[in-house]
């Protein structure tokens, strides 16, 4: 009986010693796992920017819309929205000290950048060179006065743009052929390119894009996500080109369009008639008298001028910019 007990108490034993050996291995393993991931973890992004401005004692101006994205999360996506491969060539504006630069470069066939501050322009250069990062072309240009043959090599675009040339800058975008544009903007500005006829954000802007290209709002961006911090929010858009057989606007009506867009939208709350009245400096027509007498004696223009601005579709303006042709030509 002693016998059995003594047996019992020593499988008992070696059983405790099992599970302990066990659980061993398993804090071990654990340990393995942290120390590999801790070796593998780069420095975060914000760190990292931080620490190449103060090694090359770079002071950033807002005012030339030099906000840095510090946020590794908003940099994956921004990537993952461009969809790129290594059949890509892509277009940067404003990439700053690269920190969407060596992303792109490691993910597409090749990277036009375009910075027009110098001396970031150099600091990104030799970043480029100490990394080994040979796909990348940098031109230190001002990207709004830049040729536009530059831009036509390239057949995506990934940029988080100055603000301050958001407009002439996507303009000059849709100028030529691409693919898709990945693009980050004032978020104020972003609602003005997708707003749709008769909303508050409905502006020139919205107008004008309808027929350069379809926009897409992708993700909101916080202040909190940049250094310096801007104090406004920020969005990521995605900006696709109508191609020539989806698109109304051609040569022969672009430039009245146009004219008329800018006419009527420094009053967006006002009717057609009234707006065409107030900015008849804009259609080169100083005589209010002669302008009123045409507007209401021309009975195909009736049904468009007593709507309001806000309450006309790019369409409507489409029409009436071909039936005011006479008036714009005859005083430009």
């Amino acid at each position: 009986m002693k016998n059995k007990i003594n047996n019992y108490k020593n499988r008992i034993m070696d059983d405790k010693n099992k599970i302990s050996s066990a659980k061993n291995k398993i804090i071990t393993n654990k340990n393995k796992i942290n120390t590999n991931k801790n070796s593998s973890l780069s420095p975060s992004l914000a760190k990292q920017t931080k620490k190449i401005l103060q090694k090359y004692g770079i002071r950033l101006n807002k005012n030339l819309g030099q906000n840095y994205l510090i946020d590794d999360f908003k940099l994956k996506k921004i990537i993952n929205f461009g969809d790129l491969s290594k059949k890509d060539t892509v277009l940067e504006i404003g990439p700053g000290i690269g920190t969407l630069t060596l992303e792109l470069a490691k993910n597409a066939k090749k990277v036009i950048a375009i910075e027009q501050d110098t001396k970031i322009f150099e600091v990104l250069s030799k970043r480029l060179a100490d990394e080994s990062i040979n796909n990348v072309e940098l031109i230190n240009e001002d990207a709004v006065k830049i040729d536009i043959s530059n831009f036509s090599k390239c057949n995506k675009i990934v940029s988080n743009l100055p603000y301050q040339i958001s407009s002439p800058i996507t303009f000059k975008f849709l100028e030529f052929d691409f693919d898709l544009a990945i693009l980050m903007y004032q978020k104020e500005f972003a609602n003005r390119m997708i707003a749709k006829v008769g909303e508050r954000n409905y502006s020139r802007l919205s107008a004008m894009l309808y027929f350069k290209g379809k926009v897409e709002f992708l993700d909101n961006v916080s202040p909190q996500s940049f250094i310096p911090q801007p104090k406004v929010d920020s969005a990521v858009v995605k900006l696709t080109p109508l191609t020539s057989e989806d698109n109304l606007l051609n040569e022969n009506n672009k430039d009245e369009y146009s004219t008329i867009c800018k006419a009527i939208f420094q009053h967006k709350n006002k009717k057609i008639r009234n707006a065409l009245i107030d900015s008849r400096h804009i259609l080169d027509c100083n005589d209010k008298k002669k302008l009123r007498e045409y507007l209401d004696s021309n009975q195909s223009l009736e049904n468009f001028l007593s709507k309001r601005v806000i309450s006309t579709s790019p369409e409507e303006i489409l029409e009436l910019a071909v039936l005011l042709r006479p008036i714009i030509k005859q005083n430009k």
